[in-house]
């Protein structure tokens, strides 16, 4: 009998950012899908990792979605945490890149921003691992789709 795969880093982002995008529908919010999703984990997180901590998986993640994700070469980091060049948090001569509209997507969330997500879960799963990364992910979106992502079982719905 063969056991279904578990989810991926990026289909998991997908189904954040999907989240995200259905919640920014009923709030109007006005900023993006993957910024919102980034700036929940980064205070879900923060209270666990600490601002250095999270500031660091930041960094990490941010390198290593630049590798298939050109146009968040300008997006930065900032000692908290926060990304610079995304939507919000720069200065008058910054350019501003909106990764929800760099490919285009259905959901409000392009590639660039499910790989930067995707990136920042990678290293959740590896520093921390699964069931502890879920865990995590529970507290910060309650009652969501990751209760049924956890591949424990290798479920996946």
């Amino acid at each position: 009998m063969n056991m279904p795969t578990p989810p991926t880093n990026r289909d998991l982002a997908r189904r954040l950012l999907a989240y995200e995008a259905a919640a920014a529908k009923t709030s109007e919010a006005s900023e993006s899908t993957a910024l919102r999703a980034y700036e929940k984990l980064r205070k879900g997180l923060g209270e666990f990792t600490g601002v250095a901590g999270f500031h660091s998986l930041a960094s990490r993640a941010l390198a290593l979605a630049r590798t298939d994700t050109p146009s968040l070469s300008e997006v930065r980091v900032s000692a908290d945490g926060e990304l610079l060049g995304l939507g919000r948090g720069l200065c008058e001569n910054e350019r501003q890149i909106d990764i929800d509209k760099d490919r285009g997507s259905d959901l409000g969330g392009d590639e660039g921003g499910t790989i930067l997500i995707a990136c920042l879960l990678g290293l959740l799963f590896l520093f921390l691992g699964e069931p502890l990364t879920m865990s995590l992910l529970r507290v910060t979106w309650p009652n969501t789709m990751f209760d049924e992502c956890s591949s424990e079982n290798g479920s996946k719905t």
